[in-house]
């Protein structure tokens, strides 16, 4: 059975994803996928974070150009189906498909695993065509030549003794094997590889220069292919009828691609359809600690931004160089955040970078829990005090961790800016994530609330918070009953306690003071 030339495997991985309840129908990245079959324009390299979907379309495109494959009643019931070039490519290449993270155990050297690949295309090769005249001196781009046959290249998790670590010493040996088995051969009629870094560059090129790449941060003809698109979340929210797509939105939203569409991350979507309930499954199937330690390269620098992003701000910042395969462990501002977005820690567009939704949220708010953090640590570990002290009505304890953030070093949090007090207020509530859903200026009665806490329990107390700075705590009060900010809490906590909390700073006194009233 063979493993690279026109294997089934991709066939029967796509056919178990057509099985699934909440199937997606990508097939019209193939249309443009035709488009650049012989062409000049043959070697694409399209790389986007982990759980985006490149294995899927991998899959699909390998299924629907091969020749061993019949997929045609696969296909026939797809997007890809109405177009033009739909019968035209239809099984009818060379497939190879390689999957560059199967590394079998035994091999512990890049010698064994780049020959081991060397070796298997081949023998399937010479098996395949009946290839004559093989020596043991002919390199695996001979081979091909020999067999005088076009081929279409899928090359997947191209990147992944980068991403892993792994051959250090060799990886630009590694590059300089695939220039070579791909660059300007007429046995190529498409190249087209995935991953989740981009390719490396070094000194003033690549050894890669022939592929056009189509990354996380830039790619504008790709980009609805990779994730689900609203629309698509929608869909499939409708399929489920029990799922709401608001509390959806909320968990997983926050992706937009270089032209602006929403994506999603589809595995974390279907998990929450499948087990009618949202969390961080995406987050769960990798090595999330990557958050902490990309934070820890350059604490200080951006301990501020991570404060204010956590706080649901946007930082203002221009990202123009991706992190790319092989760079290093990043060390500025600059190279941290584009090793974030690329990895799809963080949510970057025209400008803006901010932390994508509540999945991501999670794991910064636990990032930012680490020694690391110096003080903001230390404010985390209080901030089960401050909820208690809040629904207890203990203004005195509220005022005195209010006192303590404010005093520390951190410059953020010494209301430099309007900005500064939300972001106290965020920090010093951060526990209580886990027991309430915090709407921050919240369309609700009259007008917006700055802070509205809902319970996820049912006996826990809701409450309102709203910020005032050189008024009277009574003001903030009065604000709250007047513009009647107690609405939609009313609303889903009938006949149930609910607070209304006034927290003031006095600039002149450089002091903070708070009142607690039940409605």
């Amino acid at each position: 059975m063979a493993i690279y030339l026109n294997a089934n495997k991709s066939l029967e991985n796509y056919k178990r994803l057509l099985n699934m309840d909440y199937f997606v129908d990508k097939s019209m990245i193939i249309e443009k996928t035709n488009k650049l079959i012989n062409t000049a324009s043959n070697y694409i390299c399209i790389t986007r974070p982990r759980r985006f979907g490149k294995s899927s379309v991998a899959n699909m495109l390998s299924a629907y150009y091969s020749k061993a494959s019949d997929s045609k009643d696969i296909f026939d019931n797809l997007n890809i189906s109405k177009s033009g070039t739909y019968r035209e490519h239809l099984n009818k290449y060379n497939v190879i498909n390689i999957s560059f993270n199967e590394i079998p155990d035994n091999m512990k050297t890049y010698e064994e695993y780049i020959n081991n690949i060397i070796n298997e295309l081949k023998k399937e090769l010479v098996d395949s065509f009946d290839i004559k005249h093989i020596y043991n001196s002919d390199s695996l781009k001979r081979v091909f030549e020999k067999s005088q046959e076009k081929f279409i290249f899928v090359l997947d998790e191209w990147d992944y003794i980068f991403t892993n670590n792994l051959f250090e010493e060799n990886q630009n040996d590694f590059l300089e094997f695939l220039r070579n088995l791909l660059k300007d051969q007429p046995y190529v009629a498409l190249a087209y590889m995935t991953g989740v870094l981009p390719i490396k560059k070094y000194s003033s090129g690549s050894a890669l220069n022939m592929f056009d790449e189509f990354t996380f941060l830039k790619d504008r003809m790709f980009g609805q292919y990779f994730g689900f698109t609203e629309d698509e979340v929608k869909r499939l929210c409708d399929k489920n009828n029990e799922m709401k797509f608001k509390e959806l939105e909320s968990w997983y939203n926050g992706y937009l691609t270089a032209k602006g569409i929403k994506i999603y991350n589809p595995r974390s979507v279907v998990k929450s359809l499948q087990n009618n309930h949202c969390e961080s499954y995406w987050t769960n199937t990798g090595a999330m600690d990557e958050v902490t330690e990309y934070l820890k390269y350059n604490t200080l620098e951006i301990r501020d931004d991570v404060i204010e992003m956590v706080s649901g701000e946007e930082i203002d910042i221009i990202i123009d160089e991706e992190f790319r395969a092989g760079q290093g462990a990043p060390r500025t501002k600059e190279e941290i955040y584009s090793a974030m977005i690329v990895l799809g820690f963080l949510s970057y567009h025209d400008g803006y970078l901010r932390i994508p939704n509540k999945e991501l949220m999670k794991e910064f708010e636990k990032a930012l829990k680490d020694k690391s953090f110096g003080y903001v640590s230390k404010i985390l570990e209080n901030s089960k005090r401050m909820l208690k002290a809040t629904v207890n009505g203990d203004t005195k304890t509220v005022e005195e961790i209010l006192h303590d953030i404010h005093n520390s070093e951190i410059p953020i949090l010494q209301y430099n800016d309007e900005n500064s007090l939300s972001c106290v207020l965020t920090l010093a509530y951060l526990s209580a994530r886990d027991k309430y859903r915090i709407e921050r200026e919240e369309k609700t009665g009259k007008g917006y609330a700055d802070f509205v806490f809902y319970p996820r329990r049912k006996n826990d107390i809701a409450f309102i918070v709203e910020l005032k700075k050189d008024e009277l705590p009574e003001v903030a009060i009065e604000q709250i009953r007047e513009k009647e900010y107690m609405e939609k809490l009313k609303k889903e906590n009938e006949d149930k306690k609910i607070l209304l909390v006034a927290i003031c700073y006095n600039s002149k006194e450089k002091e903070h003071s708070c009142k607690i009233e039940e409605f």
